[in-house]
């Protein structure tokens, strides 16, 4: 029994992907419930990078820069869906790339990701300047983007967003682990509520019913529609 993740949509077994992030997405009212403050907690900005008709998206391909005040900022290049054999050795072993599994209820997805650490303000002095963001991106990254979508050019590409994002650490009676609830706010006044924890993918299943558990104590339940963040910001 894994309460809000059913079996078929996690994964029991650690072949080349040690972690999964268990995500679920709940209505306000239940966040409100756990003591969570949506205007509290640190504050960032998302910026995504595709074309108008999202063919980055469309080829599993995902841009995302991040903003956060008062600390570095970051550029990351993900994959969505990877398959691990398939990635190649000067990607896959590359310090800063990190595959994991990423579980809703209902379905799961092996996701990729090159992230480069970026100075304090960098995307926020880009963006007031004018200067185009993809000018942030690492050479990995950049060769990572020309195997993959060769066919996008990156002088195309525009800038989707800003996304306002508060984050704050949740701790559950009954869950020692401890939960990430984001709040992202869309562009369009619409927001997402996301609780999130990292785990070992063997213990998936255990950890999944630990925190069905836990959140039913404070009668919270997912919301009906669960999908990730950047499908909500991209997708739509």
């Amino acid at each position: 029994m894994t309460g809000f993740w059913q079996p078929d949509g996690l994964p029991t077994r650690a072949d080349q992907v040690d972690q999964v992030e268990l995500k679920l997405v709940v209505p306000r009212t239940g966040s409100r419930s756990l003591g969570i403050d949506h205007d509290r907690g640190p504050a960032r900005r998302i910026y995504f990078l595709d074309t108008p008709d999202l063919a980055l998206y469309r080829l599993g391909v995902i841009i995302r820069f991040r903003d956060r005040a008062h600390r570095r900022d970051d550029a990351v290049v993900k994959l969505r869906p990877v398959v691990p054999g398939r990635v190649p050795g000067w990607l896959r072993h590359a310090d800063c790339f990190r595959m994991e599994i990423d579980a809703l209820p209902g379905h799961s997805v092996c996701s990729g990701a090159l992230k480069k650490r970026l100075g304090r303000s960098a995307v926020s002095r880009a963006v007031a300047a004018g200067r185009p963001l993809i000018k942030l991106l690492s050479p990995r990254q950049r060769r990572l983007l020309l195997k993959y979508a060769p066919q996008v050019k990156l002088g195309d590409l525009t800038v989707f967003g800003p996304i306002h994002v508060r984050c704050q650490n949740v701790k559950l009676r009954g869950f020692d682990g401890g939960l990430t609830a984001e709040r992202w706010r869309y562009p369009d006044g619409s927001d997402l509520v996301e609780l999130s924890t990292r785990c070992p993918v063997d213990e998936a299943p255990a950890v999944a019913a630990r925190i069905s558990t836990a959140l039913r104590a404070y009668g919270v339940v997912p919301a009906d529609l669960q999908v990730t963040k950047t499908e909500i910001a991209l997708g739509s």
